[in-house]
């Protein structure tokens, strides 16, 4: 792992870093004082690039870096934070975003389950509706901007109750006719990521793979449990607990419309984010959609489609690929 900056640190003759609050193979997270406004905090992420990286994919993935984050500069919205300035400083690209104080859900819920209990499910509504109209407006983007690592864990709630999606480490940018290009290489967190985002960069994201995010999001912070990884669930589909069985207090509504977004194939999950949201509004989602969520908790009902069988042969490979890589 790259060493962190010290304390006292300054970058670009502008931003005093306090103190580290976030680190990964990549880089850490940095508390700031930008010392041109004394007294404004922001966060600064960190890109570690590793030295035995050929300079040409270098030169290539720092272009990528500057490309994006100036898309992310451009975005605007309450519940995402305003990214302000990014900038290269000792081979190490920097993205600075406002700070958001406040805990995030993963911290929320870690406390609910040790006191033996769920966080109420209107507070979690409350979130998803601010979630939702953050995702709603980043989708709506031309071209669109998919986040790819939703997880409560990138969710913070500030002490004014509002909510923001914090991290962009794995946005990616969607243009007419191509495939998707990322900020930072990475797939996202296993619970959180659907099938679909198992390919890499050759592999097809869109808003619907942020849908299977958000709904898996909504699963473990309404149950304290995570779902079952994608591609367990293709081996194995009945590894998927209904999120009443593990909470009662939940809403049927509610329930059908988290198992909906999480449908394994994109096509059986809600079309966009306006169709989810008005999911987790609505009593009744329709014969079509119960039919499908049905086959989500009892997949043996029913004969896999073509596109079923497809996605379990991937989802089998990419199984016995990492089983082989823990062996060797």
């Amino acid at each position: 792992m790259p060493i962190p900056l010290a304390a006292g640190a300054i970058l670009r003759d502008r931003y005093v870093v306090r103190q580290i609050i976030g680190r990964g193979g990549m880089g850490s997270i940095y508390l700031a004082e930008d010392n041109r406004l004394p007294g404004r905090m922001c966060a600064l992420k960190e890109v570690h690039i590793e030295p035995d990286v050929p300079e040409a994919d270098v030169e290539q993935g720092r272009d990528q870096f500057y490309r994006e984050a100036s898309v992310l500069a451009r975005l605007d919205h309450p519940n995402l934070p305003k990214v302000s300035d990014f900038f290269t400083e000792s081979d190490r690209d920097y993205l600075v975003m406002d700070y958001v104080p406040g805990e995030d859900l993963k911290t929320l819920m870690d406390r609910a389950r040790r006191e033996g209990r769920f966080i109420p499910q209107n507070d979690v509504l409350r979130w998803a509706a601010q979630l939702a109209s953050a995702l709603e407006y980043m989708h709506d983007q031309d071209p669109p901007v998919i986040h790819r690592d939703i997880k409560p864990s990138n969710l913070k709630v500030t002490p004014s109750g509002l909510l923001k999606l914090v991290d962009f480490g794995l946005v990616k940018q969607m243009a007419p006719g191509e495939m998707t290009v990322t900020v930072i290489q990475g797939r996202g967190t296993a619970q959180y990521t659907p099938l679909e985002q198992y390919g890499g960069d050759s592999g097809h994201t869109d808003p619907r793979s942020d849908i299977y995010a958000f709904g898996a999001t909504l699963y473990h912070v309404l149950t304290n449990q995570p779902p079952p990884e994608a591609k367990l669930r293709f081996l194995n589909a009945h590894t998927l607990r209904s999120p009443r069985e593990i909470n009662p207090d939940i809403s049927p509504h509610v329930e059908q419309a988290v198992l909906w977004s999480i449908a394994l194939h994109p096509d059986d999950r809600p079309a966009d984010i306006a169709a989810f949201r008005a999911a987790l509004q609505s009593v009744d989602l329709g014969t079509e959609v119960a039919h499908r969520i049905a086959t989500i908790l009892a997949p043996g009902r029913i004969l896999p489609t073509r596109h079923d069988r497809i996605l379990a042969s991937l989802a089998a490979g990419l199984f016995v690929l990492a089983l082989l890589a823990t062996l060797l």
